[in-house]
């Protein structure tokens, strides 16, 4: 029987033509490729609660996985679900209020405004409220149809987000299987060692990632009590627990703490609902911005041993280009990046393809050391005076 292996040339040409098209259908379906990286997130950010289970119960990784989906998605859905109602009424009248706020300061604009012996003419810009407000009261046919379509389209990607989490998480150790058997027999153990590297990476960004939402929520916490704020505890641990989530979390935060104030104002500030909503939402963008550009790389960068100066760079970048999902995954993607070319340098350079651990990473401080040493010392001393 002949020997039926490709030629190295042909082997060269039908991995060229895969890694082109490869390439093409992530360019062509970046859209999806978000979508599932956001899944592969929340999957990942999951994934420890089932770990827990399935080390200390008699559950199975099927039985754990499903327990710990449905008991997420049940808070994500009721949460909302049962909130709604609730502060339906309270939203309708606050927008009640501030439309007809708006409609008096339209027909205040459109009247001369008389001031020490100077008359001032507004109606332009009362005319130019009243068009503001009629674009948003009624919107065109076209715009709302244009909405429809949006939403519809969002809710269609939700339900690719929501399918593909208990997928990533019940068939994750066959597709990490798949993934090292990619690789020839002969490197097996370099892409385990790899895999097994680039898993305490991301785990350290968790880590990280826990302890600046225990820090956020704290400091929100503390300004909604120094601003007299009703639930300041609920919303400071929400504000924590929403920076987890990209883009929809802190918008969720900040109207939910805005909300509260408009509604039940400050415990002591002799302001108006309105004008202690203003502080609040002021309050709340000056915090999340020295969480994203101060607080964040600090943190990260002490979880992932990485300067901070790069990781301030790489999320400030990240989010001109990507907005809040690219500074959410930048970290870790570039901690990633950074060992998996480390292994390809030292291939490359013909050295052991893995460094060993820092040594000394973990090693005691200098003023253990030292009395350590002088113990030694005198012990050796000592064996030599007995004998």
């Amino acid at each position: 029987m002949k020997n039926s292996q490709w030629s190295l040339s042909f082997r060269y040409v039908v991995g060229g033509i895969v890694f082109i098209a490869v390439i093409a259908l992530m360019i062509y379906a970046r859209e999806a490729i978000k979508m599932l990286v956001i899944a592969a997130f929340v999957a990942y950010l999951i994934s420890p609660a089932i770990m827990m289970l399935t080390q200390n119960t008699k559950l199975s990784r099927t039985a754990a996985v499903n327990v710990v989906y449905f008991s997420a998605l049940i808070v994500m859905v009721g949460i909302p679900a049962i909130l709604t109602p609730i502060f339906f009424d309270e939203i309708k009248i606050v927008a009640s209020d501030l439309l007809d706020l708006s409609r008096q300061i339209s027909v205040m604009l459109t009247q001369p405004v008389q001031f020490g012996g100077m008359v001032f003419h507004f109606e332009q810009l009362g005319q130019g409220l009243g068009q503001l407000q009629e674009s948003i009261l009624t919107p065109l046919p076209e715009q709302a149809l244009a909405l429809l379509e949006s939403t519809s389209i969002n809710v269609l990607w939700f339900l690719v987000i929501l399918v593909s989490v208990h997928l990533f998480m019940s068939e994750w150790p066959r597709m990490r299987e798949w993934i090292v058997n990619l690789a020839p027999e002969s490197y097996s153990s370099d892409m385990n060692e790899l895999y097994k590297r680039l898993r305490n990476v991301w785990m350290a960004y968790l880590r990280g990632q826990i302890v600046l939402m225990v820090v956020v929520g704290v400091v929100f916490t503390v300004a909604w009590l120094i601003l007299g704020i009703p639930g300041a505890l609920v919303l400071g641990a929400l504000a924590g627990f929403f920076t987890l989530i990209p883009d929809v979390g802190p918008f969720l935060a900040a109207m939910l703490a805005v909300g509260v104030a408009l509604l039940e104002g400050s415990s002591w500030i002799p302001f108006s609902n309105f004008w202690v909503a203003g502080i609040v939402g002021l309050t709340y963008l000056i915090l999340i911005n020295m969480k994203n550009f101060f607080l964040r790389p600090i943190i990260m960068g002490r979880s992932l041993h990485m300067n901070e100066a790069l990781i301030f760079i790489a999320i400030m970048i990240a989010t001109i280009l990507e907005g809040i999902m690219g500074a959410l995954l930048v970290v870790p993607v570039l901690a990633s990046v950074v060992v998996i070319m480390e292994y390809v340098r030292r291939r490359v350079l013909g050295m052991p393809p893995f460094a060993p651990e820092d040594e000394g990473k973990f090693s005691a401080p200098p003023e253990l050391i030292r009395p350590l040493r002088k113990i030694k010392f005198l012990s050796r001393e000592k064996r030599k005076k007995d004998s």
